[in-house]
């Protein structure tokens, strides 16, 4: 004891302090030495490194969470993470973790289908994720993704999806929402028909407000109301949300420094709003529930999973999961179109001549009419080519593997990656990528450009665009959504035969890229509609 004393005697803060930084130091020295050990281990080189003067990668997390706030993370990706041009794949560390950035389709490719089992979510991206959206579809791996996705399939078979119904009421409330210039302040607001003709609206809002209503009477039989209401509190919860969990996941390991308040207190009120409906299911008898014939009006997306799980918390999780992904991307790529439409009037033209030709002025459009029109179609690629839904996400490394390019001096080897390693990928930046296109020409137009002719000279190689992901984890309703926008895309040019921008003065032609969870116009919409006289 007397050794310990002398030495417990001879300790001050300042030996103290050094002691630790120099454990931490050794710590991780020999962490990185073990590293170095396991990467020569497996057949692949590293990636080109990423620049960083901070401590542990502080300043790309700075970075990182800066462009988010300043809706400038597409300049941020380009300039630090593929700064050259050249090279499509980097790695940084980051708090001490090694991370990998790419915007290469082959990696891409063997991220999402080829090497579908070394790659996941896997624990971390899950611990981020499940305050918000708990086990579900989004959240999981193997078996647990595996049932999710039996469980939720059903739900999106041609049945379903051709079913307009549900697209067409919520329609007539948006015109007269259009026609109000805004949101209805209730339902049995009086309306003057026309009145939107030539005047400035933001449509982005309203898309959101219409894709909640659509797809909340999908899930749940009952929808928000957010077209009638000028404030609803469900919407602006789960923005809110949205938006917190957003900096949390830019912000990686300092992820617990962020202020939550907001976060949790929009979050209990969405549930509460969801848990309404999943008790009132559950309160059903198997055989009660049975009995909903599925063709009767009324018989819905939790009324199918119920039949399945009487689970509160997988039906929270999955109608959550569903509900998010129904109704941002869908709402954004809609507001992407017309922000593009209403600089493009030669486009809107072609598309309300297919559109008069196929389904006529007054007619509502049938499932088949959607499908048979290739323009219609064309517009919506375009849109998703420039602007795709989910622009970045992330992979961890289920086991010690390889990607199959970007190693090496010269970037052509593969390269060394160990179990837990991220992996994020953005096709917001691969999408745009000049190299992947045919030279610019009369016949096709600069990549940065929004032109739907391109698409009848040029089919894109697989997983150079894939805006509903790719692989065993491709989309599931992917068929709804494109459907959802097909429809109300005639629906309202059979109405308007022109748009017209107002967004120059607000931001100069250059819109500002909202890359939350997904891809949406930071700065609406402005635009102006004009009716058809003939």
């Amino acid at each position: 004891m007397g050794l310990v004393e002398t030495v417990l005697d001879h300790l001050t803060v300042k030996s103290v302090a050094l002691l630790v930084v120099g454990f931490i130091v050794v710590q991780y020295l020999v962490n990185r030495l073990i590293e170095h050990v396991r990467l020569r281990r497996i057949p692949g080189k590293r990636a080109r490194k990423v620049p960083s003067w901070a401590p542990f990668g502080l300043d790309l997390v700075k970075g990182a969470v800066e462009s988010t706030l300043a809706q400038t993370n597409l300049d941020y990706w380009r300039n630090v993470y593929f700064k050259d041009g050249t090279r499509w794949t980097g790695e940084a560390r980051v708090l001490n973790q090694r991370i990998l950035m790419t915007a290469d389709p082959e990696n891409i490719k063997a991220i999402l289908a080829l090497q579908f089992s070394d790659f996941g979510k896997g624990e971390p991206f899950h611990d981020e994720w499940k305050d918000f959206l708990g086990d579900s579809i989004f959240t999981t791996d193997g078996p647990q993704w595996h049932a999710s996705r039996q469980l939720i399939r059903p739900q999106f078979t041609k049945d379903r999806v051709s079913d307009l119904e549900c697209f067409e009421s919520h329609m007539q409330t948006l015109f007269r929402a259009m026609d109000n210039l805004g949101p209805l302040d209730g339902e049995h607001q009086k309306v003057t028909p026309g009145n939107a003709h030539g005047k400035v609206l933001d449509i982005s809002e309203l898309f959101f407000r219409y894709t909640l209503d659509v797809t909340t009477e999908f899930l749940l039989g009952k929808d928000t109301k957010s077209l009638c209401s000028i404030r609803n509190d469900f919407a602006d919860s789960f923005n809110e949300v949205q938006r917190v969990q957003n900096i949390i996941v830019r912000a990686s390991k300092a992820r617990h420094w962020i202020p939550k308040s907001s976060f949790w207190n929009g979050l209990a009120l969405c549930n509460k709003f969801i848990n309404f409906y999943i008790d009132r299911v559950l309160q059903l008898s198997p055989a009660e529930l049975e009995s909903h014939n599925k063709g009767e009006r009324g018989y819905t997306f939790v009324h199918a999973l119920a039949g399945f799980t009487r689970d509160p918390k997988v039906l929270r999780d999955q109608i959550i999961a569903v509900l998010l992904a129904g109704r941002d991307t869908t709402a954004s790529t809609l507001s992407w179109t017309l922000y593009e439409l209403s600089r493009t009037p030669h486009a809107v033209t072609k598309l309300r001549q297919e559109i008069l030709s196929t389904v006529g002025r007054d007619r509502t459009p049938t499932y088949e009419h959607l499908k048979n029109m290739p323009y219609l179609k064309a517009i919506l690629n375009e849109t998703l080519r420039l602007y795709p839904s989910v622009p970045f996400n992330v992979r961890l490394a289920l086991k010690d593997c390889t990607l199959p390019t970007g190693g090496g001096p010269d970037g052509t080897e593969p390269i060394a990656i160990l179990k837990d390693t991220p992996i994020g990928y953005s096709t917001l930046v691969m999408q745009r990528r000049p190299d992947l296109y045919p030279p610019v020409s009369d016949n096709f137009a600069d990549p940065e450009v929004f032109s739907p002719e391109r698409w009848s000279v040029w089919h894109p190689k697989p997983h150079d665009y894939i805006p509903f992901n790719a692989g065993p984890r491709i989309c599931i309703g992917q068929q709804f959504a494109l459907t959802e926008m097909s429809y109300v895309l005639v629906r309202m040019f059979q109405k308007y035969d022109r748009v017209e921008s107002h967004m120059g003065p607000i931001d100069g032609g250059k819109p500002m890229l909202k890359a939350d969870i997904v891809l949406s116009p930071g700065q609406g919409v402005k635009v102006a509609f004009f009716e058809a006289q003939d």
